[in-house]
């Protein structure tokens, strides 16, 4: 098989993973090297800053020996397969930075044969891309859950970020879709990954040329609406990845039904807006300082689609608000729907000058027509008076969905219609004049 046709199969097979972004990494450039992975080169994908990058994103391989039932490169599965060799990753990846068609590498891989065995493969290829080609830009790889230890250590003295897919929410749903997988051979890796990144910091502050241990940090995926798991427990899960494993992100990947199968739900379009949420409440619990507990609870488990969730927090907690945004601290005016972090820090710094008025919370960035609702300034409100809950949900919708649920519904007039004395049934009559 020609090079062009395996780019073209495992470049196909690598669009469902998600979980890749550079930001994090400062790797610079050596003498006489390739590339850097500094702060301002990259861009093709979406660093969690926001920034554009570009990353050239394949598997390895799609020869896969488990039959996870939600993948498209499952051992059963009627796909075209290829597998590259670690000399064509490595050659792929220097030519497209050559031509400036990217600016790093994004590695993943089905299992082939065995764990290991995959790990090694994937292992040889960075550490040829450093050592032989003496490429110092980007490389995001990601682990084979059951790999040896060993293996992932040295996968990370090259790699600048790795992840380990944890796939589901559950060890039910694992057993149920993906039974040659298990939670163990998932947090293993998360937590020896975890630990090294600290042994490596503490080793870091004696030795300023101990070797880097992947700078950018790692990550993790996991599929949304394959399992009946809740929005709760998938946000209590993510909560829990980051305190205890410090984990960068958790990427949402609503599931995409590519086969029919008894144990998979039958649906006709992934939940994209349920991912959206979920993306919004992930923020709240890692930059906003939300519990997963706060958002979400046993009686209310999903996310709400109509509303984010900021909102829909705020709205089961009125009693909390208005909030005078020339008082109140800084944790408090980052719940305030429409105040953002950068918004909450310019009133905090520009308070301690001037009084704040609505004029200044405009030019700030604070978005008003949801604010106002929340906030008071200098002891005046202007939000809607007397109007309870479910009218302020409404408000807080986005326009479009307002519009649609005040639109009256209507038709357009016709004789009959006017004249329903005149008409019969059986007549028949032209569109345009009416003429029977």
């Amino acid at each position: 098989m020609d090079l062009h046709t395996k780019l073209k199969i495992l470049g196909a097979a690598a669009k469902y993973d998600v979980s890749c972004s550079s930001s994090g990494s400062s790797r610079r450039n050596r003498s006489s090297g390739l590339g850097n992975a500094s702060l301002p080169g990259i861009c093709h994908s979406w660093s969690d800053d926001g920034r554009c990058i570009s990353l050239l994103k394949i598997l390895f391989t799609n020869h896969c020996a488990f039959n996870c039932l939600y993948c498209v490169n499952r051992a059963t599965a009627d796909v075209p397969r290829a597998t590259f060799t670690p000399d064509e990753v490595a050659q792929l990846t220097i030519n497209f930075y050559k031509r400036n068609y990217i600016e790093g590498l994004f590695l993943s891989s089905a299992v082939y044969k065995n764990p290991n065995y995959t790990m090694e493969l994937l292992v040889t290829t960075v550490k040829k891309l450093r050592k032989e080609y003496q490429f110092n830009g980007y490389i995001h790889l990601k682990v084979i859950p059951g790999a040896d230890p060993l293996l992932i250590a040295e996968a990370g003295k090259y790699a600048d970020r790795i992840s380990v897919n944890i796939e589901l929410p559950s060890s039910q749903g694992l057993q149920l879709l993906a039974p040659q997988k298990s939670r163990d051979s998932i947090i293993r890796p998360m937590e020896f990954i975890h630990s090294k990144i600290l042994q490596t910091r503490e080793e870091r502050k004696l030795y300023k040329n101990a070797p880097l241990f992947v700078p950018a940090g790692q990550t993790t995926q996991l599929i949304v609406g394959a399992t009946p798991d809740n929005d709760l427990k998938i946000l209590k899960l993510s909560e829990s990845l980051y305190n205890h494993f410090s984990l960068k992100r958790v990427y949402y990947s609503a599931y995409v039904p590519v086969t029919q199968h008894p144990n998979l739900p039958s649906i006709a379009s992934p939940p994209l807006m349920r991912e959206h949420r979920l993306y919004q409440a992930d923020w709240l619990v890692r930059v906003y300082g939300f519990k997963a507990d706060e958002l979400l609870d046993e009686n209310q488990p999903l996310l709400d689609t109509e509303i984010d969730p900021k909102s829909a927090w705020a709205l089961r907690n009125l009693h909390l608000f208005p909030v005078e945004v020339n008082r109140a601290d800084y944790e408090m005016l980052i719940r305030v729907p429409g105040i953002g972090v950068r918004s909450a820090k310019r009133i905090i710094a520009a308070r301690r000058y001037s009084t704040i008025d609505f004029d200044i919370l405009k030019r700030f960035g604070v978005v008003l027509k949801r604010a106002r609702h929340f906030i008071t300034c200098n002891g005046k409100f202007y939000g809607e008076r007397n109007i309870n809950e479910l009218t302020l949900y409404q408000m807080l919708k986005p326009t479009a969905k307002q519009q649609n649920s005040t639109k009256v519904a209507g038709e357009q007039l016709t004789f009959p219609s006017l004249y329903p004395q005149l008409f019969q049934p059986e007549d028949v009559h032209t569109v345009i004049t009416g003429e029977m």
